[in-house]
């Protein structure tokens, strides 16, 4: 479960066998939890599930997404090629 970032309370991760995936970012704080997916071309995100969450959280999380766009980009891209490489 690579870390991306910790903010705030927030955890941003993904899971290590989600590479078959689109790009996308999970995020913890105390009881509450969301996907979201990355969408790269359009520099945007899309709510892929959220639990326990209130719309002040999902505003925060939103926030913090955004304003890390490009290193959850490149968190991602950096795992999963390394990964890819080491199995070739």
């Amino acid at each position: 479960m690579p870390t991306v970032l910790f903010i705030f309370g927030w955890r941003l991760f993904f899971y290590a066998n989600e590479n078959s995936e689109p790009i996308h970012i999970h995020a913890l704080k105390g009881d509450m939890e969301c996907k979201y997916w990355i969408l790269v071309d359009e520099v945007e995100i899309r709510e892929e599930f959220s639990f326990n969450m209130s719309p002040n959280a999902k505003r925060e999380i939103k926030k913090i997404i955004y304003q890390n766009f490009d290193l959850i980009i490149d968190s991602w891209n950096n795992f999963f090629n390394k990964q890819h490489d080491s199995n070739s």
